[in-house]
């Protein structure tokens, strides 16, 4: 009960509410854009400089080497479990979706963790980035993959955005398939790197960074993120109706799949001995599904993926479920599990 009175979280409740009521309340794109940008400088910030103090351990190099399995294994038995109840390509795009992470879930797990006075590693920053980026990948060429084998080569339209030929373009030898753009629009994206670039600020300016930078990153931080949480909320509402007409085993994995990829997590976690505020941190992560980075790759990687599926997924019923019930349920779990 204590997360729902956490005001961060009851500014999130309230956009839903403001949204639902058909409330003309919004926040201007840019404003939004950046808030987002500023809550992922100061959590590099705070990272950098939580590592500057713990120096690199063998529980950083299991954490990381933890989060990028799971951005492995996720997307894969997604894939498995989604090609049998929906079109192949919308299974391609909602595996990806839900193996990549919501940097606002994390952001959120980090604040509750601050609260409760649970310690993490800043390290699990650098875990989150790296889980962004593979489920893209692997999507990209499961649907190269299944074009392939429909017998229509994938060219490069103009502006090199990925198109399906028709059936006159050419007997299947077409061999561009655009996975270099999108490996380089994964690993250049700029809110990654803003992320990463903090992150290596604050390692190499340790506690005097930090004490420069407190009023900045620390003190502003709250109200940041709980004004991004009430957009983030008048957004969930607002594609909220997007949800009906959706196949019911689909909305039962937007449910169940957080869960059981949390669950994966933490028998990771207790297997190579994490602390408890990393593991739960892993669980969020491992839990989270993307609703903005992913869907804008997709609209172009994936154009046969409907994108009103996979969006209104992570965002309509995952994203919130894991801001008001999956963020302290997780946290439980890995305080009861290893305290």
């Amino acid at each position: 009960m204590h997360s729902f009175l956490d005001p961060a979280i009851l500014f999130f409740a309230f956009g839903i509410l403001a949204g639902c009521v058909k409330s003309n309340l919004e926040i201007p794109q840019p404003i939004a854009r950046f808030l987002s940008l500023y809550l992922l400088m100061a959590l590099g910030l705070k990272g950098g400089f939580a590592l500057a103090q713990s120096g690199f351990t063998t529980e950083i190099a299991a954490s990381l080497g933890a989060a990028v399995l799971l951005a492995i294994v996720v997307p894969m038995i997604a894939w498995q479990v989604l090609k049998r109840l929906v079109p192949p390509f919308d299974a391609a795009a909602v595996a990806a979706t839900y193996g990549s992470v919501s940097a606002v879930t994390f952001i959120t797990a980090t604040q509750y963790l601050d609260v409760q006075g649970i310690a993490y590693g800043g390290h699990m920053a650098a875990a989150m980035a790296l889980m962004e980026s593979p489920a893209i990948v692997i999507a990209v060429v499961l649907a190269n993959t299944l074009r392939q084998s429909a017998g229509a080569p994938v060219v490069l339209a103009s502006g090199n955005t990925l198109a399906l030929a028709g059936p006159a373009a050419g007997t299947g030898t077409g061999t561009g398939t655009g996975l270099g753009k999108i490996l380089h629009e994964s690993f250049t994206d700029g809110t990654q790197l803003l992320l990463l670039g903090a992150m290596a600020v604050g390692l190499l300016t340790g506690e005097a960074g930090k004490e420069a930078m407190a009023p900045f990153s620390i003190d502003l931080f709250k109200g940041m993120l709980a004004f991004f949480l009430l957009d983030m909320g008048l957004l969930t509402a607002r594609n909220l109706g997007k949800l009906r007409g959706q196949s019911r085993w689909l909305l039962a994995y937007a449910v169940g799949a957080p869960v059981v990829h949390a669950g994966l997590a933490m028998a990771l976690a207790l297997l190579l001995g994490l602390t408890a505020g990393n593991a739960a941190l892993l669980m969020v992560l491992a839990s989270s599904a993307s609703y903005i980075a992913v869907p804008a790759v997709l609209r172009h990687a994936i154009p046969e993926a409907n994108p009103a599926v996979y969006f209104s997924m992570s965002l309509g019923m995952t994203f919130p479920l894991n801001i008001l019930l999956g963020i302290p349920a997780y946290t439980w779990v890995a305080g009861a599990v290893l305290g």
